[in-house]
């Protein structure tokens, strides 16, 4: 079966959210009943065309507001599709 490929337009970006670890990083594990919030960072899959969106680039790590994005499930794996202007960040 193909998989099917999204491009986002104009000055979107599509994004691969980062998961929370199940532990923190002194070691307390996290149940899955524990409300957590959905991430705020992600991996970059794909960007559009315009010029707004020319800093980032594939695989970049970004950071983007809470509530700045539509969420999107292709073949089973769930994406954001994110307006430049709500991506805060590029981490290095």
């Amino acid at each position: 079966m193909a998989k099917t490929k999204i491009m986002p337009l104009g000055d979107r970006v599509l994004v691969d959210p980062v998961t929370a670890d199940d532990k923190t990083a002194s070691g307390i594990i996290i149940p899955d009943t524990a409300s957590r919030e959905k991430p705020k960072q992600g991996r970059v899959v794909a960007v559009g065309t315009l010029e707004d969106v020319k800093d980032i680039t594939i695989g970049d790590t970004v950071l983007f507001s809470d509530y700045g994005y539509d969420e999107v499930k292709v073949d089973g794996q769930e994406y954001y599709i994110i307006q430049s202007k709500n991506l805060l960040a590029v981490i290095k």
